[in-house]
Parts: C-alpha cells; sequence; structure tokens
C-alpha cells in the first residue's frame, strides 16, 4: 500500500511531463479502438448487404461460370438437377440467369450483363417485384442507381437493348425501365440489367436453364453437387471482401505501432530522467531499509500509472466521439466509387468487448515493460552512491 502511495504521489506530482505522456498514450489507444471498430463495422455492415442483396445463404454455379471473366458467362447455363428444381419450387432458392449483352442509351453503346430473376423471389433484397407491374409487350427492367448514373437512365425511359441467343444469333428490342433500386452492393448494381427470368430464357432460347442458383439463408439441407452445378459457400463468395479487410486491417497496424512507439518513447524517456533526478530519494529509501525490489517495484508502478491514466482520460473524452460515430456513422462517399466492394455511402463502427479489451491489455503490458527496462540499474546501485547523487 506504501508503494501505490508513494507512486501516485510521485506522478501526480510530475504535472505537465505526466499529462502530456497519458495524452499521448490515450490518442494511440483511441485510434486503435477507433480504426479497428470502423473495419469491424464496415466488414459486418458489408458482410450483411452481400448476403441479403446478392449471395443468400450460398450459390450453386454452373461449373464453366467464373465470376472475374465475363466472357464465362455466355456459356455457363444449363438445366438444373431435379434437387435445386424441388428448392426452387418450396421457394428455398431461386435461379438466376446471365448473359452479356449492350445497351444504346441516347444512340452511345455501352456492354453490360443481362440477369433474368424471377419477380415474385422474395429470398434476395432485389426489389424483383417491380418487374410484374408493366404491362402486355414491354419487357420491364430494373437498374441499380449507379446504372443509372452511368448510363444516364431515368425511370419509365425506354432504351435499345441487344443480345445473343445460345446459337450465336444477334437480336434487339426496346426495354424499359421498371425501376431504379438503391444498393450499395455494386456487384448487382454496375453494368447490371435485371429482367424477368422467363423473358430472358425465351430470348436467349434457354428454357429452364440457368446460370446460378441462390439458396435461402435458413436452408439447413443442401443437396450434394451434380458436376454441373458446384456449390459455393459464403466463406468462398466472400473471400474478395475478408482479404480487402485484412489488407486494411495490416495497412492500419503501422499506425498502430508509430503512435504506440511514440507513446512508450516518451514513458521510457520520462523514466530515465526519474531515475536519473531521484537518486538521493531512492538512496534515502535503502538507508531506511526498503529493498531494492520495492524501489523497482515503485518506479514500474509509476511508468504502469501512466497506461492507467491515459484509458481513463481516453474514456472521459473518447467513449462520446465513439458512440456518436457508431450512431451517427462516417461518410464514406469518395470510397463506394472507386472500390468494387459492397460499402455504403456512410460506415458505422462496431465496437466489440474483446477490441476494447484486448487493446486495453496492450497498452497496460507495453506501458508496464517499458517503465521496467530502465529500472534495471536501481539493482546494482549502492545506497553509499545514490545518496552522493552518483550511480555505481
Amino acid at each position: 500500500m506504501l508503494i501505490i502511495k508513494l507512486a501516485v504521489r510521485n506522478i501526480l506530482g510530475a504535472g505537465l511531463r505526466t499529462w502530456l505522456n497519458v495524452f499521448i498514450l490515450s490518442l494511440a489507444f483511441l485510434t486503435i479502438v477507433g480504426v479497428q471498430g470502423l473495419l469491424q463495422g464496415f466488414n459486418q455492415q458489408a458482410m450483411d448487404a452481400m448476403i441479403d442483396m446478392e449471395l443468400g445463404g450460398g450459390q450453386f454455379w454452373h461449373r464453366r461460370y467464373d465470376r472475374y471473366d465475363p466472357l464465362s458467362i455466355e456459356n455457363a447455363h444449363e438445366k438444373m438437377p431435379e434437387s435445386l428444381t424441388r428448392l426452387i419450387r418450396k421457394g428455398e432458392a431461386t435461379a438466376i440467369l446471365m448473359t452479356s449483352g449492350a445497351i444504346f442509351p441516347e444512340g452511345r453503346i455501352q456492354s453490360v450483363v443481362l440477369k433474368g430473376i424471377d419477380p415474385a423471389q422474395t429470398l434476395l433484397d432485389i426489389p424483383s417485384a417491380i418487374l410484374q407491374t408493366h404491362g402486355e409487350g414491354d419487357i420491364p427492367a430494373l437498374i441499380g442507381s449507379r446504372m443509372a448514373k452511368e448510363a444516364r437512365l431515368e425511370k419509365g425511359e425506354v432504351v435499345t437493348l441487344r443480345w445473343r441467343d445460345i446459337f450465336g444469333t444477334f437480336d434487339a428490342t426496346e426495354i424499359v425501365v421498371a425501376g431504379i433500386m438503391s444498393t450499395s452492393v455494386q456487384s448487382v448494381d454496375s453494368n447490371q440489367i435485371w429482367i424477368p427470368l422467363d423473358t430472358l430464357r425465351e430470348m436467349i432460347q434457354a428454357p429452364g436453364q440457368a446460370t446460378l442458383v441462390v439458396l435461402s439463408k435458413n436452408l439447413r439441407n443442401i443437396p450434394p453437387d451434380d458436376g454441373v452445378f458446384v456449390f459455393r459457400d459464403l466463406d468462398f463468395l466472400l473471400k474478395d471482401l475478408t482479404a480487402f479487410i485484412k489488407t486494411k486491417s495490416a495497412g492500419s497496424s503501422i499506425l498502430y505501432v508509430l503512435l504506440l512507439f511514440m507513446s512508450l518513447l516518451a514513458v521510457f524517456d520520462t523514466q530515465i530522467l526519474s531515475i536519473f533526478r531521484r537518486r538521493k530519494e531512492m538512496g534515502t529509501l535503502m538507508a531506511l531499509g526498503m529493498p531494492r525490489t520495492a524501489i523497482i517495484g515503485l518506479f514500474t508502478l509509476e511508468g504502469a500509472l501512466h497506461g492507467v491514466l491515459a484509458l481513463a482520460m481516453a474514456a472521459v473524452y473518447g467513449v462520446p466521439l465513439l458512440a456518436l460515430a457508431a450512431v451517427k456513422g462516417i461518410a464514406l462517399p469518395s470510397m463506394t466509387e472507386s472500390i468494387g466492394l459492397a460499402i455504403a455511402d456512410t460506415v458505422y463502427p462496431a465496437y466489440g468487448a474483446g477490441l476494447v479489451l484486448g487493446t486495453t491489455f496492450l497498452i497496460l503490458i507495453t506501458v508496464t515493460i517499458v517503465s521496467f527496462l530502465p529500472t534495471r540499474r536501481i539493482s546494482r546501485l549502492k545506497p553509499t552512491d545514490a545518496l552522493r547523487g552518483k550511480f555505481t
């Protein structure tokens, strides 16, 4: 108890030097928690958006389909096996057919991916019901807000569409923009045109065929692969997003190391200066019978208290800031157009208990270690030399 009282008195008596060290440490703590919380919030938000809008509970891909190769979709469709057809009839899956095409807005040509989807499906958050609203003879189309901006299309506008059927014959018709959806998932938006599934099957002369089948998120009994349609789980489908988050986490760790190094260097210098200036005090304590280990513990505790005060200071000004960011979100409008991932205009950070506790433990441990390192000289100090203000 005596050592604790002495440590608290000494560290508070240091005045401005103590509070500068404490502020830098608190800033490092807040930066680590804030940036990691932002990445975790983005990760969870993007995953939820992609699962709800596109991935469902997993997908069956046609064996020739490659999402990184736009040319693969021309031949990546066949009739579905009975196991998948049965799931679709039960409402536990929905089929999507893809082919390439081109539109001619205002006399310009723009390549697009045509996607056929059942207008009555409810597994995905795509507002496909809009495709049921148009009359006889019209081919309704659903596009995203990015696609509408790129092609300069508006709701109700008619545009010419050209495609090629499975026999290589080109054809063209006019489609009407039945609706424009707003989504952060660019893979269902950019250069994508959604039309009714049966209509697209008729257009390319591929009755009953599909490119992929999206499963319900609640489906437990997943049918086996049949060699034509191959199952892709969420780990596979989300690997790009996971790799992106890992890359960003690794990059941000450089900032953590720099901030933490600056903070620990300040604590280390403070400890060395304190030991140098308080030689007579250490000699007096040893002359009065205090063991060297207790003096080492005193100086180490003083350094460790910097970490404790830093956590308290971070809680005072950091908790309101982090809470405000979690509620209001952080606007990232410039990133949404440049990265092909499900990045919303506003990201809401997520601060888990593991993140806060782990960062707290990291700060306290590193500060304690850095505080202990300079005190090793005390173990070789003679009381007589210390009383004269000298080191052995």
